[in-house]
């Protein structure tokens, strides 16, 4: 993505907490996808709607849709997708307050990779936003001891993969097009979609009715109910990555990444007004160390960025 010269805040902040409101209201569109069709008919068929609409972006000027490193766009892609089908499996399984607590895990996982692994230096500040954020994701995901269930850390695995993702972005694609990872990442998608497609139909086996069966069910012929659905998420989706993009073109990226945090928000409200998802005092609590975290360690890459140029 090239660096604009000009810089524009407040529409670049309008701009993610948009793109995070479209998200955080079509996400919920899961839980009744759930009740019909698969993950994997889910992933192929928007995929393959998505498809088009980014072409169309590429049209628009936002970016080739050719990557210059195959090798590092295809690793992105492949983490990418991992973590997106962890985090919507988790979607049909939990209220989508704690499947985003444990997405939104990811620049604890970041930040801790690049310290143990990639032997970067971390101080104070940092480390205080990793335990006030783990802290959170306690409390979202309501962890017991007594009560634990494997499910609850399928978002924060997806986390995981997402900050892998996150990683080779910075470090093996910053020269690439916003544009060809998108596209490369809804191919590997449908890809993913089209093997569980498979696996699943010709396995032996009935999935369970309901969202149990989500992960486990193979093709469904009847469609009709869930096409309009599927449809929504994927146009959604691509105008939230448009605005999302738009965000970064035109804003600091260290400023603009604390506003996705406003997608905590809008996806708990929206599943508690249309679904009637509740979340307790406890979990609105982590759900705000989360977001604290985030905007700590976004202000404190911007001071690092800003003292790094200032040298």
């Amino acid at each position: 993505m090239q660096a604009h010269s000009t810089s524009s805040p407040v529409l670049a902040s309008a701009l993610m907490v948009s793109a995070m409101a479209i998200i955080g209201v079509i996400d919920n569109v899961v839980i009744l996808l759930a009740e019909t069709v698969g993950l994997w008919q889910f992933h192929l068929t928007r995929a393959l709607l998505m498809l088009p609409l980014i072409v169309g972006l590429s049209l628009l000027g936002l970016g080739s849709l050719r990557p210059q490193r195959w090798g590092a766009v295809i690793l992105r892609s492949l983490l990418m997708t991992t973590a997106l089908l962890l985090y919507f499996a988790s979607l049909a399984m939990m209220p989508i307050a704690q499947s985003l607590a444990g997405l939104f895990s990811s620049p604890i996982f970041v930040l801790l990779i690049s310290s143990l692994v990639l032997k970067q230096t971390i101080g104070p500040w940092r480390i205080c936003a990793v335990l006030i954020g783990f802290t959170g994701i306690l409390l979202v995901l309501q962890l017991s001891p007594t009560e634990f269930d494997m499910r609850t850390l399928l978002p924060v695995a997806a986390g995981f993969f997402y900050a892998l993702s996150s990683i080779i972005t910075r470090t093996h694609c910053s020269g690439e097009s916003t544009v060809a990872m998108v596209a490369a990442m809804s191919t590997t998608l449908a890809l993913a979609g089209l093997a569980g497609v498979l696996l699943f139909t010709f396995l032996p086996g009935v999935a369970p009715d309901g969202p149990d069966g989500f992960v486990t069910r193979g093709w469904v012929w009847d469609m009709a109910p869930a096409m309009l659905w599927i449809a929504i998420q994927a146009v959604g989706s691509t105008i939230a990555v448009f605005m999302l993009i738009k965000a970064y073109q035109i804003g600091e990226p260290s400023y603009v990444a604390v506003f996705e945090y406003s997608v905590m928000i809008f996806g708990p409200l929206f599943a508690f007004v249309a679904l009637g998802q509740t979340i307790g005092v406890m979990q609105v609590l982590g759900i705000v160390l989360i977001a604290s975290a985030g905007a700590l360690l976004g202000w404190r890459s911007r001071r690092a960025s800003l003292q790094h140029e200032a040298a």
